[in-house]
């Protein structure tokens, strides 16, 4: 939903060593004074310290990283009249400094860091994962005790926060399926505080006083409303000690933190709400109230959610999508501290009459009331949400960042207790959770309807959570993996490569994870640049139709092959490659590579499956066509690289793409995979416990099998220079606009001053501390997003460089005067000596952060076993730019960036602009 507002940068590090100290061992050691243990869980301790903050161990040495999270038990549940936003404005100025660490972002980005914070209902959360070592430890614990006591809360910047904040604001309000989840929101809590969006309203957002931010502030952030979380590779004595230093000392206000004690009524008839603004899809929402996420009940209602609109087998779904009423149904249960509500989404194209759609659902809904779920259904759906608990509880960072909204919704076991709930949870409940609450009366729909003896439902109170963890165990803990240098030296002293019946290049990486776990990364280019002229909506068509079924298996039967081998598989791509993303547990790998193979070898183009997956591109283009930040990247794209229309190598405006969707045929789509889809020219790249013969021979016996296709050729871009132009785009009713610019330089990857580029656009747009972040967002307040991006193509001699900054109609040309002068100053004054250091230890270290993540390692893997690289590739670049001197980046910029032949373009609705 897009009340959930962020501080939306990350950025990444490197990794540093450090040695564990085991739960056993801890034990057996004095615990700091006035530090108690509280709990454990499945390898999570619960500390509490004499102030009353809570702290959460999670220790894990099997990536060279660590994450600290700490939540605060205060969101816009907690704003009171005129105050709304006034959390998350808080967020925003939290994450700018406290006075200990006056620039938290420069010191974020100098670590490496990857940060990011967070405003909900019932919370808000600020993180930081970094290099794993004991200094990097000890400096995050001393920012997030700093910043809870001696935030940088001042008029000043408020005054330049503000106008961000309210930017991004206006971002949301660009998007309407957003907006309408808000109205409902607002509809169905008439008194409580679910029903103010976390962003808040304008007016509060621009009037807001700083005293009463300030009071806030004091009111909520203490010790004893907030639970810190500290996940991966450290020694727990060690983490105890720093925390009871840092924060130990800290203390809590007399006053306890002021509870909230409004309750929503119960409902006593449906409820409408329609909204009207511009756009191509429309969109159907409808909320019934549900009990707080602490309930048995919210097991029942995350079964039943995921039955109905799951695809294909979901009722929704079948009378939704199969009928082509609608282009896609989605479901959201709130897991909250109070009672929220399931909330039932569909698109729907124009020419559909949206009452149809409207009594279709609710229809399906009531029809529960007659025809309960049936065991298989309620079977799917078990596994499917447990599957996807399972997989993420891998990755410590992960598992502590899921752990932010269970410990909002009042204590983090429930996350595990949920869990313990999905499994058990029988027919017999989710039939009775479903009469509870799927009541006419509960509702919130399109209309009001009279009704003599309404049925109303009593959502109950959220129970008591001392009685209800009080002897909780739960699992065992997740098996730990191995401690492993990501360098790119590391990476390649452990691969394994094999040339596969000269049509596969196989790259393995074995390595012990966390859990068990192991990605595959496969890779098929296929055609030149005249076989696939004209076929890029073929070419999309084949992927998306590739997981709707084989000749052998229906798209449920290959959904529930994937959940039983508790395996997320995703296919993306572009005209001339298809990539296949898998995650699973190394027992399974063999079997989901068979299934990937069947699936790619003999998928079924079913007619049925076709016109559905159609309608639902036609539905994501229209929903775009007028979309300011889309139509300005798109005509950017086509002015850097211009090419005829049908050229693969061009880039398509929505409406060619709508065209080209209409036009389409599900013969062309059968007639591109026979000649295209064989690895003619393929990379598999496995991370994980898996050894290479194995894998290898597998690959081998499924290769035999499949004919090779049509001779391959990289699609080269060749360099064309960018003349200078500027031009408007109009998108009428946006309430964001968005200005980019961009060209091409004659320099690709392996050029000698392709290094010195990298960190020169680090430090012009590249983090958030760079050069025009800090002007155009962090004095001016004209921008929520900004950023820039440097391109190259293994290769082709040229490169891109790309700029783009979301803001109000009204300041575009405030924003683009402070780009242009910030290119200026870097050509003519150029960068000096410490901003230079400073931007080649954080972008280093962020590509060191980068490789803890196996799906980014193995994704790199294979694209660089198809360019005939290794990884030494990688760390020759890295080892180029820790050399590059001031004068090679100043020289290197001079040479190629050139202001005179910007490309600029500005798309937003500027009809009430001077």
């Amino acid at each position: 939903m897009r009340q959930r507002a962020s501080v939306q940068f990350v950025r990444w590090g490197v990794l540093a060593g450090t040695v564990l100290l085991s739960s056993a061992l801890l034990a057996q050691n004095a615990l700091p004074a006035g530090v108690v243990r509280v709990a454990s869980v499945e390898g999570i301790t619960e500390y509490r310290l004499e102030n009353g903050l809570r702290v959460l161990l999670l220790p894990d040495p099997s990536k060279r990283i660590i994450t600290v999270n700490i939540v605060y038990q205060v969101g816009s549940r907690h704003e009171d009249y005129g105050e709304t936003g006034m959390a998350h404005l808080i967020e925003h100025l939290m994450s700018i400094g406290s006075e200990r660490h006056p620039d938290a972002k420069k010191e974020q980005s100098d670590r490496g860091a990857q940060r990011n914070a967070s405003t909900w209902f019932d919370r808000t959360n600020y993180y930081e994962t970094f290099p794993a070592s004991d200094d990097n430890l000890a400096w995050a614990i001393d920012l997030e005790s700093d910043r809870m006591f001696n935030a940088s809360i001042r008029r000043d910047l408020l005054n330049s926060q503000m106008s961000v904040v309210r930017n991004e604001f206006e971002i949301g309000e660009n998007n309407p399926a957003g907006v309408l989840e808000e109205r409902v929101f607002s509809t169905a809590f008439l008194w409580h505080n679910y029903g103010k969006s976390t962003i808040g309203t304008k007016t509060d957002i621009e009037r807001v006083p700083i005293e009463k931010l300030q009071s806030f502030y004091r009111t909520y952030y203490r010790p004893d409303n907030a639970v810190l979380i500290v996940a991966g590779r450290f020694e727990e004595g060690r983490a105890l000690q720093l925390i009871a230093e840092k924060f130990g000392p800290l203390t809590s206000p007399t006053a306890p933190v002021p509870a909230t004690y409004t309750e929503e009524p119960v409902q006593d008839g449906e409820r409408t709400v329609t909204l009207r603004r511009a756009g191509d899809v429309q969109r159907l929402a409808v909320g019934y109230h549900i009990p707080a996420a602490a309930h048995p009940d919210t097991a029942a209602m995350e079964m039943v959610a995921d039955a109905l609109t799951s695809a294909p087998s979901g009722r929704l779904y079948k009378a939704l999508v199969e009928t082509k009423l609608a282009t896609s149904v989605s479901a959201d249960v709130s897991l909250l501290r109070e009672a929220g509500l399931v909330l039932f989404n569909a698109g729907v194209r124009k020419e559909v009459p949206l009452d149809r759609v409207r009594d279709a659902l609710l229809a399906e809904v009531d029809r529960l009331v007659a025809l309960p779920l049936t065991t298989e259904e309620i079977e799917r759906s078990r596994a499917r949400l447990l599957k996807n608990f399972d997989l993420p509880m891998a990755e410590s960072n992960r598992q502590a960042m899921a752990l932010t909204e269970w410990v909002a919704a009042g204590d983090w076991r429930l996350m595990f207790l949920n869990r313990d709930r999905l499994r058990r949870v029988s027919a017999t409940d989710v039939q009775a959770a479903a009469l509870k609450y799927f009541k006419p009366s509960n509702r919130t729909v399109g209309q009001f309807i009279p009704d003599d003896a309404p049925a109303r439902a009593d959502v109950p109170a959220a129970p008591s959570l001392t009685e209800l963890l009080r002897d909780y165990k739960g699992d065992a803990a997740v098996a730990t993996g191995e401690a492993f240098d990501p360098t790119p030296d590391n990476i390649e002293r452990r691969v394994v490569r094999r040339l596969v019946s000269n049509r596969m290049q196989l790259v393995v990486l074995p390595k012990k994870n966390r859990g068990g776990t192991v990605v595959a990364a496969l890779r098929l280019d296929y055609g030149d640049e005249q076989s696939l002229k004209g076929q890029a909506a073929a070419s999309d068509a084949v992927r998306q139709m590739l997981m709707r079924g084989s000749t052998t298996r229906t798209r449920q039967q290959i959904q529930d092959e994937l959940t039983r081998l508790k395996a997320d598989v995703s296919v993306s791509g572009s005209v001339s490659r298809t990539q296949v993303l898998i995650r699973t547990v190394a027992p399974n790998l063999p079997d989901v590579v068979r299934l990937i193979g069947e699936i790619l070898r003999e998928p079924a183009f079913a007619a049925t499956e076709f016109e559905e997956m159609r309608q639902l591109a036609l539905a994501s283009v229209e929903a775009i066509r007028m979309e300011p930040d889309q139509l300005a990247a798109v005509t950017l794209q086509r002015t850097l690289t211009p090419f005829e229309a049908g050229d693969a190598r061009g880039v398509r405006t929505p409406d060619e793409q709508i065209a080209d969707l209409k036009a389409l045929t599900l013969e062309r789509v059968k007639e591109f995979h026979r000649r295209f889809y064989a690895p003619s020219n393929a990379a598999l790249a496995v991370v994980g416990d898996v050894a290479p013969e194995p894998i290898t021979t597998l690959v081998s016996q499924l290769l035999s099998a499949w004919p090779a296709s049509a001779a391959q050729a990289r699609l080269v871009r060749p360099y064309s220079a960018t003349t200078a132009t500027s031009s408007r785009i109009d998108t009428p009713d946006k309430a964001n606009a968005v200005l980019t610019a961009g060209m091409s330089f004659a320099a690709g990857d392996e050029h000698a001053d392709y290094p010195a580029l990298v960190i020169a656009n680090y430090m012009l747009g590249g983090h958030s501390k760079s050069r025009l972040y800090e002007r155009i967002r962090g004095q001016e307040g004209l921008s929520y997003s900004v950023s820039s991006q440097l391109a190259a193509t293994s290769g082709e001699t040229r490169s891109s460089w790309t700029f783009v900054a979301l803001t109000n109609p009204v300041n575009i040309g405030k924003a683009e005067a402070a780009f242009r002068d910030e290119i200026n100053t870097a050509l003519t004054r150029g960068f000096d000596a410490a901003e230079v250091d400073a931007a080649k230890q954080g972008y280093l270290q962020s590509r060191q952060v980068q490789r803890t993540d196996d799906a980014t390692v193995a994704q790199r893997l294979a694209v660089l076993a198809y360019d005939n690289r290794t990884m030494t590739f990688d760390e020759s670049i890295e080892q180029r730019i820790q050399a590059l001197s001031v004068a090679q980046i100043n020289d290197a910029v001079r040479r190629h960036l050139d202001a005179s032949r910007l490309a600029v373009f500005r798309a937003g609705d500027f009809s009430k602009t001077p």
